[in-house]
């Protein structure tokens, strides 16, 4: 039995340290530089001359940049990535502190020429150059404005696809629709970045997706009305959903994406670029900025519920009382921003109340499943005091079951597979919301460790059904929200401990073998993004503290005395707590599978104490 106390003590200091006056901890939610070239570009389309916060986005985005020119997603990802390196010269040259004689941009063309030019970026990047007059708008819309209208019955309609999908698709529809372009003097022209003389190559919609448009708008045309009052009432309607869903901070829906859109979609409609709600818009977007060494970064959401309710947890799990002044705060926080209004998980969930918790610090209308049971694991210790807020929460999480046993995050029964033809790279990230490994193993833990549901319920008998028939071959699960197969891995035998599957059943002897033999010579774990694009396990070659924790946990969760793999293990966390190297920054955690990947700061510190607290708990 290794001695942790002083591990252990140190993460403890430094988080009491770290937490706010509000009572959270607003760790960076850190998505590399694609908001930061964002941002940019956007002030410089609204003529808004904020010069100390375009500097320091700039040279936050030129600090990331790679010898051969390159930015890249991920410390392994290769040579670089187009699409952000596009973004990243976009943005600097539209700054204009640098010209394309810099030697830096000059790096950043080649590359990009070399590797295939505007016609091998994102679909997403696409359309943010053609409404800043970069590119044109193709001929045929990639999602007809009329879906909006199309009723629920249909095979395919407005709310097949995820929450987070229509927060970003409803401003691209109107803004196809309006085919609109904000073409401004002070952009640069990236003209010379074209590989095609004909715009439209640059789109290439596969045979799949254009046999599915063609059945959408055979539907559409089913609709009554004349079709040039249906597209007003489609532009309309999209317009009002998005004004809904505007948050207190005047962001939509928190997303810096949904609100980057939203923006250029009230313009498209009349909106002047002064108009309050634009305004309150932009205002909403520059409160998320950070600090990350020195530099400005905007996050594409802020992390507060994440990290506060994980980081109380923890901390309470290591031995810090609730009646701490640390952990009483953090509690008040969290009972401060659960939600008590409807959003559109009602739709496929009419029969709950609210009672959820969202991610961001303003989120009031966008539960989720994951935020949920972090933050009623915080709280239980105060759970007869709060009895009301800890039902509704409960309630609300049993509530968002799929029909296939799993849990998604933001809505019921939203995993349409005519979506995957969808033209969005990794388009199952943007458009689904299905059962996952981790959400449903990270509910079957809390609803095992923390609530008296019976084991023998049928909605976790349900569950772990859905478990084994998603176990892979090798005996990994695949996390959605992590990086990626130790996430899911370590999510669903937790979560199966916790519910009483036996430490003897083959599935986790299998996921045992699985952990131990991936378990690096250091005795660390490390896993590479390109696991999710892939498919399949890629090691990273290095070990990191985060992957390190999740594969201990689970080898803890599992093994009633410690063994040479868990010493070994504790023994490598223990000594490279303190590191700061590219290990420590290396993504853990991912919204879109090759494309939009997150370092939270917060996880060297969170998943660790959790790990070494219930070592020295189960065997000290």
């Amino acid at each position: 039995m290794l001695d942790t106390k002083a591990s252990i003590d140190w993460i403890v200091e430094t988080l009491r340290k770290d937490q706010t006056s509000d009572g959270s901890w607003n760790y960076p939610f850190d998505t590399g530089i694609s908001t930061d070239a964002y941002m940019i570009i956007l002030l410089r389309a609204l003529r808004i001359h904020d010069e100390e916060l375009i500097q320091g986005l700039s040279k936050r985005i030129l600090s990331k940049q790679e010898q051969n020119g390159a930015w890249k997603l991920f410390h392994d990802e290769g040579e670089g990535n187009t699409t952000a390196t596009v973004e990243a010269y976009y943005a600097l040259l539209a700054c204009g502190y640098y010209s394309q004689d810099d030697k830096n941009l000059k790096a950043a063309k080649r590359f990009i020429i070399t590797h295939g030019g505007l016609n091998k970026i994102s679909i997403f990047t696409k359309i943010m150059l053609a409404l800043t007059g970069q590119l044109k708008w193709p001929s045929r819309s990639p999602l007809p404005i009329e879906v909006i209208l199309l009723p629920r019955f249909s095979p395919v309609h407005f709310y097949s696809f995820s929450s987070f999908g229509r927060a970003n698709l409803t401003p691209i529809m109107i803004l196809s629709a309006k085919r609109f372009t904000l073409s401004l003097e002070n952009l640069p022209d990236l003209s010379d970045l074209k590989t095609y003389r004909d715009d439209e190559d640059q789109w290439n919609y596969s045979r799949e997706w254009r046999s599915l448009l063609y059945f959408i708008e055979e539907g559409i045309k089913r609709l009554i009305g004349i079709p040039g009052e249906l597209r007003n009432f489609a532009i309309d309607k999209a317009k009002r959903y998005m004004l809904g869903r505007i948050e207190a901070d005047g962001t939509f829906l928190s997303y810096f994406s949904s609100t980057f859109l939203m923006i250029f979609a009230l313009l498209s409609v009349g909106y002047k670029r002064t108009d309050p709600v634009i305004m309150k818009a932009i205002d909403g977007l520059k409160a998320m900025k950070c600090e990350i060494n020195g530099l400005p970064h905007m996050q594409y959401t802020t992390a507060n519920i994440w990290n506060t309710s994980l980081i109380s947890t923890a901390l309470q799990s290591a031995g810090i009382k609730a009646d701490d002044p640390m952990i009483k705060e953090a509690n008040r926080y969290l009972l401060s921003r659960q939600h008590h209004k409807y959003g559109d998980w009602m739709i496929q969930n009419s029969n709950s109340l609210p009672g959820g918790w969202g991610f961001s610090n303003v989120n009031s209308i966008h539960p989720d499943v994951d935020d949920t049971t972090a933050s009623l694991r915080s709280i239980v210790k105060i759970a007869r005091m709060e009895k009301a807020a800890w039902d509704r929460g409960v309630s609300w999480t049993l509530s968002m079951q799929n029909d296939d046993g799993g849990w998604p995050a933001f809505e019921r029964n939203t995993n349409s597979m005519l979506l995957k033809l969808f033209p969005f790279e990794k388009g199952e990230f943007l458009l689904l919301d299905p059962s996952s490994a981790d959400l449903t193993g990270r509910t079957l833990e809390f609803l095992g460790n923390y609530t008296r549901l019976s084991k023998s319920h049928p909605l976790i008998k349900k569950a772990i059904g859905w478990l084994w028939k998603d176990q892979r071959k090798d005996g990994s699960w695949y996390g959605r929200w992590g990086i990626c197969y130790t996430y899911g891995t370590w999510a669903a035998i937790t979560g199966l401990r916790a519910v009483g599957v036996a430490n003897s059943d083959p599935h986790i002897q299998k996921a045992s073998s699985w952990l131990t033999l991936i378990q690096n010579p250091d005795g660390g774990w490390g896993e590479s993004c390109h696991s999710d694009v892939k498919q399949k396990y890629i090691p990273l070659g290095s070990s990191t503290l985060t992957h390190t924790a999740w594969a201990l946990d689970t080898l803890i969760s599992i093994s009633d005395k410690p063994t040479k793999e868990i010493e070994k293990g504790i023994t490598y966390l223990t000594h490279s707590l303190k590191n700061n190297d590219w290990t420590t920054d290396y993504p853990k955690g991912q919204g879109m599978g090759g494309a939009f990947y997150i370092h939270y700061h917060s996880y060297r510190y969170i998943f660790p104490l959790i790990t070494l607290s219930h070592y020295q708990k189960k065997y000290g």
